[in-house]
Order: structure tokens, then sequence, then C-alpha cells
């Protein structure tokens, strides 16, 4: 799937998981991925890895990490009260930004 999604998150946003087993957890996006329209949150989506002995991680195990989620199951959280809301756009002393539609705060 070579065709990119437009994601209304971004990396560093702080969001709330709408959906799915982690639903109402907040979290920061670690990474988006655009080509497959999924995002990395933190503590979000934990899962168990297998890691083989290597010079990181000698003794090798079982490793718990973030896996992503997709972008759908997320909200943007709004900077005044840390719900879920969605997002608009506005003009600033000449710049476009992103604001909060519940609150109409500036999101950074």
């Amino acid at each position: 799937m070579s065709e990119r999604i437009k994601l209304h998150v971004k990396t560093g946003d702080n969001v709330v998981v709408i959906s799915g087993k982690d639903k109402g957890k907040k979290g920061r996006v670690l990474a988006a991925y655009p080509k497959t329209g999924r995002v990395l949150v933190e503590g979000v989506n934990m899962v168990k890895k297998h890691t083989r002995p290597n010079p990181n991680n000698p003794q090798g195990g079982i490793v718990t990490q973030e896996a992503a989620i997709h972008s759908s199951n997320v909200m943007i959280a709004d900077p005044k009260t840390g719900e879920p809301t969605r997002i608009g756009h506005k003009i600033v002393d000449g710049k476009k930004v992103r604001i909060a539609k519940k609150s109409g705060e500036v999101i950074e």
C-alpha cells in the first residue's frame, strides 16, 4: 500500500484512545506512519516481544513495548481539559494553526 493517508495527529501530540482495549488511556504520539495510517502512542497497545541475545541486551528474553494502533482510534486531547476533541484550523498572525474545536485553544 504505497498511497499515503492524511493523518490528523502529528508526532508529539497528546492524544486520547477512543476505542479498543486501551480506550480512555492518554499518551503522547511517539511516531506517525502515514503509509499505513497508524500511530505509535506512549504506553498504549503494549505487546510482548521475544528477543534474541544481542550486544544491547546480552540476556535476551521477553521485552514489553508499544505497538502501533490505527489513527482513527485516537483523538487529540484538548489542551485545556484533556478531553478528546476534533481539530480546526485558523489563521493567527499570518500563520495557519490547529485549534481544538471544544475550547478554541491553539494546539502546539
